[in-house]
């Protein structure tokens, strides 16, 4: 008996993790793909005329099984991966795409899609049928459909090659951040440095059997490090390091991989009838088009570039009363943590021991609780992939009057929560959500969603819990965002659920609820010391509101570079044929740079982003979005943070996922479309 391709008996089906044996995946894979396939085909060979229900929403239903071996593969392959893995991914990854194209370009599907399209005004659909068909339709057409048998077979190899190239990226990037390592054994070197990360330093020596401390490129070693250390040539190491991360020429060199990759998407986008890839993938976005994403950007780049060139001048003026005559980019964390202090009398560091982990969850649970309702309970029972993960059972407190005026409320289970915080070798730096189980509603059973936030917090130590720093406060509130998006999701069918919207939609619910650690009526109820449980005193709480917008500027210019790289690459591949991957990115960062490009380091080839997840010709989508939780957030200052009227309807517009278009869905919340001005207004004044 293979354990993926069974019912799971355990609690709320979740995941078996503790029962899963590497060696089931690729067999589990086969077995599933068949029996999708025989899913597929009872659709085409009904012999009933083609409608929505037997032709649409069958099809909307099919392959469930498939779908959930498959995220829980792809998930563990991102959050405890190992060389065994990996390679079964390799094998996996073409079997599955193969497996997509034939369904994609199933022409006997397709016809009875198109025939249900075409005669839609016969069916009466409301609003979220009218989306499945639409999108249906649309994503068939999109992966080749209307195309001649040649060309679809053109199509099937390209999207197989795009698919392992883009592994192949996501495992050069990993294999190389882990590859570096910084051994220190003399302790000078580590001046300025906080003790908490010195302490952090030598349990990562340990672990590698060293004497001394040993520093990383993951984020929780390297940042700190670069904000505190006082020997600038050591920061010049580590940033080159960092900036060498699969460009350096080695073995996890990814610079013609990129140039591969950027080729395969023009070929696909030509293939479909687009001018480029951009134009391919924006067509699905609210941007709609190329051209409005630049000018958008570079509005964006114009009214930003000043005030981000005054902010470095004051960090130039603090460097040189160090005898720093050129500033590098390698300095810029050190001086702006200095200027931070100086400003706002905080540091990290000072911070850290009023946010432990725990407290900051707990803190993100009772804003949910108190927004849309929502408690969460630690399950024991249901199995987990890593000792370091918890999972939460989510509840929400359904309410009403029965006929006879007693309450009627009871409480509802709305989805299983993962929680994975901590770095290890196995896992991809950065932070995500990602889902087990969609949402969907089927033979009258409201199908509940299992989610997962994965992050890369400081792991605690003997004698210290996990402290955060108040950007990592953030930034689980930002995965908390898109969780929330994908819990609360209530929909009919599973890929119109949560997080399944328009990609520069997507990132409004996470940047939201980062607004909500600003605002001192609501730290002030768990910024509380470790130790003393004394709450952050009210000056702090001030700084932290006023520092918000520090750094405002390099940041969005920052962000503004990564989008305008990102547009470039899936707009003018051609000129990467003369140009290398360092003088492409050159070329076209130039405009936001701020400090003096560095001849031996790139970011592109480690630009996992755009190169491994989804975020091709989509990296504007942070900014785009930034507009939208601005403008949001800014409805509710006006109305009071915790309005319950204005969360109730904010609550509409997360669980209505991609049922309906994302500008209709924001104007029914907010009452008017989102206006540029309302993040101008945040970020500069």
């Amino acid at each position: 008996m293979n354990i993926l391709t069974e019912k799971f008996n355990t609690p709320y089906h979740s995941a078996p993790f503790d029962q899963i044996k590497n060696e089931d995946y690729l067999p589990a894979f086969k077995e599933l793909i068949q029996k999708s396939e025989e899913e597929i085909d009872a659709i085409v060979n009904n012999p009933d005329e083609a409608n929505f229900e037997n032709t649409i929403e069958a099809l909307a239903f099919s392959g469930d099984q498939l779908d959930r071996a498959s995220n829980i593969f792809f998930n563990l392959n991102s959050a405890e991966t190992s060389d065994e893995l990996q390679q079964i991914a390799q094998e996996v990854s073409p079997i599955l795409t193969e497996y997509s194209s034939k369904i994609s370009q199933n022409e006997a599907l397709f016809n009875r899609i198109k025939k249900v399209y075409d005669e839609k005004e016969k069916y009466n659909l409301n609003e979220e049928q009218q989306m499945l068909l639409n999108e249906t339709y649309k994503g068939f057409v999109r992966s080749g459909a209307l195309l001649n048998e040649e060309d679809k077979e053109k199509l099937k190899k390209i999207s197989m090659d795009l698919s392992l190239k883009s592994l192949k990226f996501g495992q050069n990037v990993l294999a190389s951040t882990n590859a570096y390592f910084k051994h220190i054994t003399n302790k000078e070197d580590l001046a300025g440095i906080p003790e908490a990360i010195v302490e952090q330093y030598a349990e990562e020596a340990k672990e590698r059997n060293l004497e001394g401390w040993v520093i990383t490129l993951q984020y929780p070693s390297y940042i700190p490090f670069m904000t505190y250390a006082e020997n600038r040539d050591l920061r010049k190491e580590l940033a080159l390091a960092n900036g060498k991360k699969s460009f350096d020429g080695g073995e996890f060199d990814n610079q013609n991989l990129i140039k591969e990759l950027l080729n395969l998407k023009q070929q696909k986008a030509e293939l479909l009838g687009y001018s480029n890839y951009a134009d391919y993938v924006l067509e699905e976005r609210m941007a709609k088009s190329p051209t409005k994403v630049i000018d958008f950007l570079n509005e964006l780049l114009i009214k930003a570039k000043p005030y981000a060139e005054k902010e470095i001048e004051e960090l130039k003026s603090l460097a040189k009363a160090d005898g720093i005559e050129e500033m590098q980019g390698y300095d810029h964390s050190f001086y702006a943590e200095k200027l931070r202090k100086a400003k706002y009398d905080l540091n990290d560091e000072e911070l850290k021991p009023y946010f432990p982990l725990e407290q900051v969850q707990e803190a993100v649970f009772g804003l949910s609780n108190k927004l849309f309702g929502l408690t969460f309970v630690e399950s024991h029972d249901v199995p987990k992939y890593h000792e370091d993960v918890k999972v939460y059972e989510v509840f929400e407190e359904g309410s009403g009057k029965s006929e006879d005026g007693n309450d009627n409320s009871e409480i509802i289970f709305k989805s299983l929560l993962y929680v994975d915080y901590f770095p290890r070798k196995g896992k991809r730096a950065g932070a995500w959500m990602t889902s087990y189980k969609n949402q969907y509603q089927k033979d009258g059973e409201n199908s509940r969603p299992h989610i997962s936030i994965v992050c890369n917090f400081s792991k605690p130590t003997k004698d210290t819990p996990s402290l955060l720093t108040f950007q990592e406060v953030t930034t689980l509130f930002h995965e908390f965002g898109h969780a929330l998006h994908g819990m609360l999701a209530n929909t009919e069918y599973p890929n119109l659920s949560g997080t399944s919207v328009k990609w520069d939609f997507v990132e409004l619910p996470s940047q939201f609820i980062e607004n909500f650690c600003y605002e001192p009526e609501f730290l002030k109820t768990f910024a509380k010391h470790y130790k003393t449980g004394e709450v952050l005193p009210d000056e702090k709480i001030e700084k932290i509101a006023l520092s918000k917008n520090f750094m405002e500027g390099y940041q969005t210019m920052r962000q503004l570079g990564f989008g305008i790289l990102d547009m470039n690459y899936h707009m003018k591949v051609a000129d990467l044929e003369n140009k290398s991957v360092k003088e492409f990115e050159d070329d076209y960062t130039k405009a936001t740079q701020l400090y003096p490009s560095n001849s031996e380091t790139a970011m592109s080839p480690s630009f996992s982003h755009i190169f491994q997840g989804g975020y091709s010709a989509g990296y504007y989508s942070y900014k785009w979005a930034e507009v939208l939780d601005a403008d949001a957030f800014q409805y509710f200052k006006e109305n009071g943070i915790f309005n319950p009227e204005i969360a109730a309807k904010y609550k509409i517009l997360l669980s209505s996922g991609g049922t309906k278009d994302p500008m209709e869905l924001y104007k029914s919340f907010r009452g008017s479309e989102p206006q540029v001005e309302s993040l101008l207004k945040r970020a500069f004044g």
